[in-house]
């Protein structure tokens, strides 16, 4: 009976994310200067065509800058991932606000229900790939990409899906808030 209670109470601590003092991530606040970037040319310095066809294969995606140009561009990021944009998933504030989605969202979009982590990008000699991050207006995001524009400990760059929401999150000083393991 005993060995039921403690496991029964091992996994309520688990499930229900409690971590007991002394272990799991550690947290640090830190007010940073957040950009956005988004997949686009611009943002990510890639221009349609090869110069050996005078531009015209516009279904290739050729690198326009720096060490690598010329080459394919692929779309990852630097730790070889997909950049994506943060979902709340279903138990989220956003279910909070907007109850009459959640049958929506459960009928429709099952996917939806899982919260997934945005892509970020920042600098990994400060952040390792996989530092997790809350940013307050975008969402958890990972560490997943590097940029060049993106030096020191006090800069971060979010992914958005397009690059109209890209120019309107903008340039912020945002207190953020890291976890470490």
């Amino acid at each position: 009976m005993k060995n039921v209670l403690f496991l029964f109470l091992t996994a309520f601590i688990l499930t229900a994310g409690l971590t007991v003092s002394g272990c799991g991530p550690s947290k640090e606040k830190r007010l940073m200067e957040v950009t956005a970037y988004c997949g686009c040319g611009s943002c990510c310095g890639w221009h349609r065509g090869t110069s050996k066809c005078l531009r015209l294969d516009v279904w290739n995606k050729t690198i326009s800058s720096g060490p690598q140009k010329g080459q394919p561009y692929s779309g990852l990021t630097a730790s070889g991932t997909k950049p994506r944009q943060p979902r709340p998933g279903l138990v989220s504030v956003d279910s909070l606000l907007q109850p009459w989605m959640i049958p929506v969202r459960i009928v429709f979009f099952p996917w939806l229900l899982l919260p997934r982590d945005g892509t970020i990008a920042a600098d990994t000699r400060y952040y390792p790939f996989g530092t997790r991050m809350y940013v307050p207006g975008y969402g958890y995001g990972v560490v997943e990409d590097r940029g060049s524009a993106i030096q020191g400990h006090g800069i971060i760059d979010v992914y958005h899906r397009s690059h109209g929401n890209a120019l309107q999150w903008g340039r912020q000083r945002i207190e953020v808030t890291i976890y470490r393991d």
